[in-house]
């Protein structure tokens, strides 16, 4: 026989939601259940809430734990309670219309109650573009720049961070400003507002001179090329999470790793410290996040 589902009636803000299998062990390494990873995002949500706001939405889902076999999921699912806010969306991206007239109907996570429902369905990782939606669920351009760090073995997080003030540098050159991001996975996410939107075409080639400058200055640590095979002992340097479909995790998630690890902004020093010493910089678990919150507020804001 299977388990008896464990299910509770609670108030979110004036919603009713019902809560299902608060003690299921969703990380076994740690044994973070289901509750734990709820309190979580409860507690975070005043930090994380303004960074999904008007965002479409990209979950990955893990139903049994981060042992067993995940699913993406963008359109909304079935039951969907009828106050989530959802935003459709062409299938080519941020604008214009689809070939085929195909949509993709995805949640806006804008209050405590949507982030507990979606948490509630084992959405540990939230996703989102680098392009908002306005009122009226149109979207907009691009208001930010991201670009991924991704190491390739044997190089890590020391080496993203060596590669990140080199970033910097070349985003000061274009005056912008980074914020760096620890991915909660291998590597370093680093973001910059721009001055003004830009068509998601035209803020992904400005990502790609950035990282083929800089693949062209230190071919022996940087990649900008998509192929995995070339990666190896190198950071590849992302800069296609620009385009209108494509979604990064968003600041403040949990991922769906072996560990509760969270994507977690870290201030500059940080970084520079992790570019000294292989130990100076780690993947930070959901606990120390929240610690860090409460000491230093929100470095993404």
């Amino acid at each position: 026989m299977s388990p008896q589902r464990e299910e509770v009636r609670v108030e979110v803000e004036g919603r009713t939601l019902t809560i299902s299998n608060l003690h299921k062990v969703l990380y076994p390494a740690t044994g973070t259940t289901k509750g734990e990873v709820l309190n979580y995002y409860a507690q975070i949500a005043p930090t994380l809430l303004p960074h999904l706001a008007d965002r479409a939405v990209t979950r990955i889902r893990w139903p049994h734990g981060v042992q067993d076999q995940s699913f993406f999921e963008k359109n909304v699912p079935p039951r969907t309670p009828s106050w989530v806010r959802t935003v459709t969306v062409p299938t080519t991206g941020s604008r214009g219309t689809s070939r085929n007239g195909d949509t993709l109907v995805f949640p806006v996570v804008e209050d405590l109650a949507t982030l507990t429902w979606l948490v509630n369905l084992a959405a540990l990782e939230l996703h989102v573009h680098q392009w908002t939606v306005d009122a009226d669920g149109r979207p907009a351009d691009a208001d930010r720049l991201v670009i991924d760090l991704d190491p390739g073995e044997p190089a890590g997080l020391h080496e993203c961070c060596r590669v990140a003030l080199m970033v910097q540098d070349k985003l000061a050159e274009r005056g912008l400003e980074g914020r760096p991001v620890t991915s909660g996975s291998k590597g370093l996410h680093l973001y910059a507002e721009l001055p003004r939107r830009l068509p998601p075409e035209e803020s992904t080639a400005l990502a790609k001179e950035l990282a083929e400058e800089l693949q062209r200055d230190h071919p022996t640590l940087v990649t900008a090329t998509m192929t995995k095979a070339r990666r190896g002992g190198k950071v590849f340097l992302d800069w296609s999470q620009n385009s209108g479909s494509k979604t990064t995790i968003s600041p403040y998630s949990l991922r769906g790793k072996e560990r509760p690890f969270v994507a977690t902004p870290v201030t500059w020093a940080e970084v520079e410290a992790g570019a000294e010493d292989e130990l100076g910089l780690d993947q930070f678990r959901f606990e120390e996040v929240l610690e860090r919150v409460a000491d230093q507020g929100d470095l993404f804001a």
